[in-house]
C-alpha cells in the first residue's frame, strides 16, 4: 500500500537532516496518513480510506464523503477516489429509476 492520500493525493516528500556541523544525509517526510471509515449516505454502506488529517478536514468541510466527491472535477481526484465517485454515481442512477 503506497503512502499516498486518497482524496488530496499528498505523498512522500525527500529532503535532508542538516546538523550543526552542516552534514547532510537524506530523509523523507512521510504525510500524515490514518485509516478512516466514512458513512457514505447514498451508498448506504461504509468506505474505507486512507487519508492525510489535512484531507479528513476537508471531506468534513464539504458536508461528508458524498458531496465532497460529487463538487469536485474528476481531474482534481486520485484514481482511488474516482472510483468511489462512480459508485456513488451509480447508486444515485439506481435510486432515480426506481418507481417511488
Amino acid at each position: 500500500m503506497s503512502r499516498r492520500c486518497q482524496v488530496t493525493g499528498k505523498g512522500v516528500l525527500t529532503g535532508n537532516n542538516v546538523s550543526h556541523a552542516n552534514n547532510k544525509s537524506r530523509r523523507r517526510f512521510l504525510p500524515n496518513l490514518q485509516e478512516i471509515t466514512l458513512l457514505s449516505d447514498i451508498l448506504g454502506a461504509s468506505v474505507r480510506m486512507r487519508m492525510t488529517t489535512n484531507g479528513i478536514r476537508t471531506v468534513e468541510h464539504n458536508g461528508g464523503l458524498d458531496s465532497f466527491l460529487l463538487g469536485t472535477p474528476n481531474r482534481k481526484l486520485p484514481v482511488e477516489a474516482q472510483v468511489i465517485k462512480r459508485r456513488i454515481l451509480r447508486a444515485q442512477e439506481r435510486k432515480a429509476a426506481q418507481p417511488a
